[in-house]
């Protein structure tokens, strides 16, 4: 099924981003319980960081989560691999119900190659940027993605701050992607949260990953709609 058909329908104007709850925050001893408390408070997409301990300093979860959390909604999954050598794992994601697949371009020794494959497996494709890494990584791939995802923190753990210094790439991408004709999702991830999430759609993104904002929040729908509200103002002008 295409992804346009599950996301949720919005007003453009009221509401200009998607929101992606990150389940790195969530509590995972009751993770079905918490992805649908996120998917009934108004989230778009459902994000999930995959982490091998060797791409980025951190364990987290396997095709087996994503199956499991594919059954506790009918939103996207947007499986973030952080790992190397992602052309290992990507049909297997896939089979466990990922809808997109995002491979960061520091970690794939042939981007057009594991992009095309991801298509082939019926899935939409991203690429990740570190933060040090430049947007012309991706100007040669913009082609044939689906998503462009910007890490505002160096990838690894949940709960960092916000890096301001990936607001010149987010303009920068914003320009190309406009410039390219195509519909592709800028989306950005870490540090995203009242005061950090305005500053972002403003420099051009408009699908925002937020794990503690959201999961740390005793109202899960009072957090997703603070960040629609600060990122309504920021995309019509607003103060």
């Amino acid at each position: 099924m295409p992804i346009e058909s599950i996301s949720r329908s919005r007003d453009p104007v009221a509401v200009p981003v998607l929101v992606a709850p990150s389940i790195l925050s969530a509590d995972f001893g009751r993770l079905a319980e918490e992805i649908r408390a996120a998917t009934d408070a108004g989230a778009d997409w459902i994000h999930v960081d995959v982490m091998d301990g060797h791409f980025v300093p951190n364990l987290t979860i396997g095709p087996a989560v994503v199956r499991a959390a594919r059954k506790a909604t009918s939103l996207p999954l947007d499986v973030h691999l952080m790992v190397s050598d992602p052309d290992r794992y990507v049909d297997e994601f896939a089979a466990a119900g990922a809808d997109i697949l995002s491979i960061h371009v520091e970690a794939c020794s042939n981007l057009h190659r594991t992009i095309h494959r991801i298509h082939d497996l019926g899935k939409r494709a991203g690429v990740v940027l570190n933060p040090a890494t430049s947007e012309e990584a991706v100007r040669y791939i913009l082609g044939s993605v689906d998503v462009v995802l910007v890490m505002s923190v160096d990838p690894g753990f949940g709960g960092q701050t916000f890096l301001a210094d990936v607001l010149p790439k987010l303009r920068a991408l914003r320009s190309m992607i406009d410039a390219s004709g195509r519909p592709i999702d800028l989306e950005i991830d870490g540090g995203i949260a009242p005061g950090t999430a305005g500053s972002a759609v403003a420099a051009g993104a408009r699908v925002l990953v937020a794990g503690s904002a959201i999961f740390g929040h005793s109202d899960y729908r009072q957090a997703i709609d603070g960040l629609r509200r600060e990122t309504s103002r920021a995309v019509v002008g607003e103060p």
